[in-house]
């Protein structure tokens, strides 16, 4: 937001250099991003003077031309050839020195001394387009008789000169938006060295001088519009705007239009309250309706592009059609124009969520848009009315036609926020004392209710939508006290903060680091999805989707159920740019709607659940001169959801492993605790891969990720040093049946050598007909090792034994 140094100094008196004005703003809060010199004639006429032509005589070789001699500065004549053909003595003229600088646009270029077709010229003698003060090039601008010779042309022409701070407004600081905001904590600030305040101007004079305009405002979208506000004006006068108020606007990077927009405009700046002129013959009936339309309903705004209404755009309307986007943009047809002679003036205060939706579908972006989405002061529509209607009164001439119309249903009443002076002090680090709190606080507006003791009861004015609570008395105490008025102590207090068991945002990523490590990439998927990928599953009915009201697409219809159908568009998409070996994770939310009888609240039966998906399909490793390409296989995927699990402390050989049921598989596993399933993985359905257009076998693994990190807070991670003493490796052949698995093995071994079994781990497996249809033979090896001496040979033969008989009697094992 740009802000006018010498508008500002129009509502609180100082005298600041630029530095000093950037170090002030910056430290209440509103950053100076840059401070540039504004001169409302680019160059500001430097360098040019009043002169008086003294003499005029043709030019001996031009048929054109004229050479003259000007007096600049009483003393010297300056000879200087003019092509102008209104050139003629006792001409008071503006003169162009050598040296001087003028603009065309973003162009220049700079009067030298030189001789035109022989004769020597000093200068030249201006048109008012070459100065920039007019458009007119039929010849010299010829002053009048009573302009004083060596008066610098920017005094005589009244230039102004001016700085302009762009300030970098955080979307919080919408009181700033205002100069009068900008005034206000310049003040709070300024107070604790000198006595100084900023003023308001006075709308004391505003008062209804006759009727003769009646309108009638009817709001039927309390909603959208919590306060409407208007007057009458008749008998104005559109024109230029004065000067003063044009160099206003341009100071600001505005155009000025015409004198009651810009006042409009001005006042906005001003005060921070956008407002908007109608012209009053186009408010049909007499009759201002706040209301919304139908849908497809055709509109063109200002800039006369027509534009197709949303229902739940609200709408400023005559009798019969729209005239106005509530709070964003007016139309063409209501507009003020050169032949407007009475005008109805609104101020309102429409809902932040309405406007910001509106500006957001029409891609309209408007200085009252940026100002009603951030929120602005409910209680400052009057007053900013009044004060553009009497600027109007001023400037365009009228009288005030009608009564005043406010329309307020429920005002908005200051927040109350309660504090003490200690906590204050406390996050402060200083003690400041409680009266420079007071004060600090009353300058800034906010109204102290009730004093009891260290306690201080607040009142906030609705326009600092940024204080609600404690923290923010603080911020806003601090900000004006200065930060850099509160000294490094030589010690600091620090309160440690609570850190949740387990550390979810840490655990997440450790695993997303393990995954990316291993070559996964992690892929972000939209939360909408179709609720057709759903029809014929039984683990995800359809009728378990939640819906989606008024969907943006087919496409986007449903929350989805399940991170497996965005994996697979995300393998679709790759594959079908060439790109198809693949590994992706993702970590999101899956929703379900199941109704309970049981549940009286509605909402209880709907379901959010945290997952981690994994995905890999193509080729593990690609041929190269010395390895062959190997496609992945479940059991890679097997392996990496191991890992997971180990990584969080779980102990595969101690969960509840089974084959999977779940229809999104053709074969796969599941990894439980009890009867909670933590993750469930296999080769995804040919079905499912078909509906998706997806040729290739995909491995999916599935992770009740809430349940992981509840389950991870009860696992302990404990570290060993490396052993002293040698590992012994002893193998064995069964023959079983096939039915049995190697985790029914490996479990009746760790039941059967708690202490000395390390690990067992399959390394063959064989069927055929020698050994019967109904048998397979497993290879397995055993590590036994002791952590305080080498085990000897008998040690080793008396476990092996008890191994097989083990296996022999609760498998009916045999060894091969």
């Amino acid at each position: 937001m740009k802000v006018s140094y010498k508008w500002l100094k129009d509502y609180i008196d100082i005298d600041l250099s630029p530095a000093e004005m950037d170090e002030i703003l910056t430290q209440i809060g509103l950053e100076v991003g840059g401070i540039e010199k504004f001169q409302s004639i680019k160059g500001g006429l430097e360098g040019l003077v009043i002169g008086e032509v003294k003499t005029c005589v043709p030019h001996a070789n031009s048929d054109h031309l004229s050479i003259t001699s000007v007096d600049v500065n009483g003393e010297e004549l300056l000879p200087i050839v003019c092509g102008a053909p209104n050139v003629a003595a006792g001409q008071k003229v503006v003169v162009a020195t050598v040296g001087t600088v003028l603009y065309d646009g973003d162009d220049n270029f700079t009067i030298k001394k030189s001789k035109i077709r022989g004769e020597l010229s000093m200068g030249m003698i201006c048109a008012e387009d070459e100065i920039g003060l007019g458009k007119g090039h039929d010849g010299i601008m010829v002053l009048p008789e009573d302009a004083v010779v060596g008066t610098p042309a920017a005094k005589y022409f009244n230039i102004e000169d001016d700085l302009t701070i762009e300030i970098d407004l955080t979307p919080n600081r919408i009181d700033g938006a205002s100069h009068i905001g900008v005034a206000r904590d310049m003040a709070a600030y300024l107070k604790q060295q000198k006595d100084i305040d900023y003023k308001l101007p006075s709308v004391e004079d505003f008062k209804v001088e006759n009727t003769n305009l009646p309108i009638e405002v009817k709001v039927e979208n309390n909603e959208a519009c919590h306060r409407y506000s208007g007057v009458c004006i008749s008998g104005v006068k559109v024109a230029d705007s004065p000067e003063w108020l044009q160099n206003r606007l341009k100071a600001i990077g505005l155009n000025p239009i015409n004198n009651i927009v810009d006042i409009t405009n001005y006042v906005l700046f001003e005060t921070g309250q956008p407002l908007h002129a109608f012209d009053y013959a186009k408010v049909t009936g007499n009759k201002v309706l706040i209301k919304t339309l139908a849908n497809g309903t055709q509109f063109t705004t200002l800039d006369e592009v027509e534009r197709e209404l949303n229902e739940k755009d609200l709408m400023i309307c005559n009798e019969e059609a729209p005239m106005c986007i509530a709070g964003v943009f007016g139309g063409i047809e209501s507009g003020v124009s050169d032949s407007t002679t009475d005008i109805f003036l609104e101020s309102a205060y429409f809902d932040s969520v309405f406007v910001r939706k509106t500006a957001r579908r029409h891609g309209l972006n408007t200085d009252a848009s940026f100002r009603f989405e951030r929120g602005t002061d409910p209680n400052n529509t009057i007053y900013a009315m009044k004060r553009a209607a009497l600027l109007i009164k001023e400037i365009a001439g009228g009288e005030i036609s009608s009564e005043v119309v406010d329309i307020y249903p429920n005002p908005v009443a200051d927040f109350k926020v309660e504090v003490s002076v200690e906590r204050i002090e406390s996050l402060i680090g200083k003690q400041i004392g409680k009266e420079t709190i007071k004060n600090i606080l009353e300058a800034l507006e906010i109204k102290i209710e009730k004093e009891d003791g260290d306690t201080l009861n607040l009142l906030v004015p609705p326009y600092r939508v940024d204080v609600k609570r404690e923290a923010d008395i603080v911020e806003e105490v601090l900000r004006i006290y200065g930060f850099n008025n509160v000294e490094v102590p030589s010690k600091v207090n620090a309160t440690l903060s609570y850190a949740p068991k387990p550390d979810e945002h840490k655990l997440r990523n450790i695993i997303a680091d393990m995954l990316t490590g291993a070559g996964f990439a992690e892929i972000m998927n939209n939360s909408l999805t179709k609720a057709s990928y759903y029809e014929g599953l039984e683990s995800l009915k359809l009728e378990n989707t939640v819906r989606i009201f008024n969907p943006l697409s087919g496409d986007l219809n449903a929350m989805r159920q399940s991170l497996l159908f965005g994996g697979l568009e995300c393998v679709a998409y790759n594959i079908n740019r060439r790109n198809a070996d693949l590994k992706f994770y993702e970590f999101g939310k899956s929703y379900q709607h199941i109704v309970n009888p049981e549940n009286e609240n509605p909402v209880d039966n709907y379901f959010e659940s945290e997952k981690l998906g994994l995905f890999m399909c193509g080729n593990k490793t690609t041929a190269n001169w010395n390895l062959k390409e190997e496609p992945t296989n479940f059991f890679h995927m097997k392996a990496f959801v191991e890992n997971v699990l180990k990584r969080l402390g779980f102990q595969i050989d101690k969960l509840r492993i089974k084959e999977t049921e779940n229809d999104q598989f053709t074969e796969g596993l599941s990894y439980g605790i009890k009867k909670r399933v933590l993750v469930e993985f296999g080769m995804v359905s040919g079905n499912i891969l078909k509906n998706m257009d997806v040729d290739t076998p995909v491995y999916y693994a599935d992770f009740d990720w809430a349940l992981l990190i509840k389950e991870a807070m009860k696992n302990k991670v404990t570290y060993t040093e490396l052993p002293k003493y040698p590992a012994v490796k002893r193998d064995l052949a069964l023959l079983i049946d096939k039915k049995i698995t190697f985790a029914e093995i490996k479990t009746i071994a760790f039941n059967c050598e708690k202490k000395l079994l390390k690990s067992v781990s399959l390394f063959d497996v064989y069927e055929g007909e020698k050994l019967g249809a109904d048998k397979k033979s497993y290879a397995v090896s055993f590590i036994l090792q002791d952590t305080e001496k080498t085990l000897n040979d008998k040690q080793i033969e008396k476990i092996m034994q008890k191994l097989i008989k083990s296996y022999e009697k609760q498998l009916g094992a045999e060894l091969r």
